[in-house]
């Protein structure tokens, strides 16, 4: 595996990303795309890599405008920017970069899901298939442990370290401190117009489950077992679609970081099968 680290021109700024190959003289058998969500960046997805290029896939995801190590505008002004349409306009950019005139594997995370959810309904032939990743069908379903509508009300009061404080506690149970010191830095140098503007557009976002549902796309909805958004809400809207859903057993909101060879498992069959 090579793993490679580097930045992305798209219209909007400059994006942070990481592209990891198979071993030279593997055959690839496509490219797999992965989205992260709130607070997020690329690094989310570096544990998946080395088990991804095993199974001959072609890995690469991104930081979305103002997460950790991208570019992007910040202050109350600069809000409006980070909606969910707009980041789906990046990602079709971002395919456009790095795997032009290939069809992809799809997956988005949280927030990335609602990001990845708005670029498969404007272009779904751009995609082999999706897969939906510990993602609400709508902001009305979030689990999470404040409400997303007040966040920018602390952000702008208390700056990122209030939102460190009131919503990643949890963080103390699930990850050792050197990842938990990296996670509280990423949160302190994204942009706080990034993370306030997130939470309204989160918050606002419909279920666009039927919409999804009539693109006819192959689709796989995957949970942690123990994630913060309610799996019972997530397995509601894999029925509606008439999608498998699968539980990562042990894993909470990060199936990705947590259980990264179980959740490739379940990836590449359902890759295979698609393709």
């Amino acid at each position: 595996m090579t793993v490679s680290l580097s930045r992305l021109e798209i219209s909007r700024g400059e994006l942070s990303f990481f592209e990891a190959v198979p071993d030279a003289g593997t055959d690839v058998l496509g490219t797999v795309v992965m989205v992260p969500g709130f607070t997020g960046s690329r690094e989310d997805f570096l544990p998946m890599a080395p088990f991804v290029t095993a199974a001959g896939y072609r890995l690469i995801s991104y930081s979305q405008l103002g997460q950790y190590d991208s570019d992007g505008p910040d202050g109350r002004d600069a809000v409006g920017e980070y909606t969910i349409a707009k980041f789906a306009v990046d990602l079709a950019e971002v395919l456009d970069r790095v795997a032009p005139a290939e069809k992809v594997h799809l997956l988005g995370h949280s927030f990335g899901g609602l990001v990845t959810r708005a670029a498969v309904l404007a272009d779904p032939a751009r995609f082999l298939d999706y897969t939906i990743l510990d993602s609400p069908p709508s902001g009305q379903s979030l689990g999470m442990p404040m409400d997303p509508a007040r966040i920018p009300d602390l952000l702008w009061a208390g700056g990122n370290e209030a939102l460190w404080q009131a919503m990643f506690g949890a963080f103390e149970e699930i990850f050792p401190a050197p990842v938990r010191e990296f996670l509280h830095h990423r949160i302190m140098v994204t942009r706080t117009a990034n993370i306030a503007g997130i939470a309204v557009s989160m918050s606002a976002e419909p279920d666009r489950v039927e919409e999804l549902a009539a693109t006819g796309l192959p689709i796989l909805v995957v949970a942690g077992e123990h994630d913060v958004i309610p799996v019972d809400v997530q397995a509601d809207a894999a029925s509606r679609l008439g999608v498998r859903f699968e539980i990562i057993a042990g894993a909470a909101h990060t199936p990705n970081e947590e259980k990264p060879a179980e959740l490739t498992k379940v990836l590449v069959d359902f890759w295979a099968g698609s393709a």
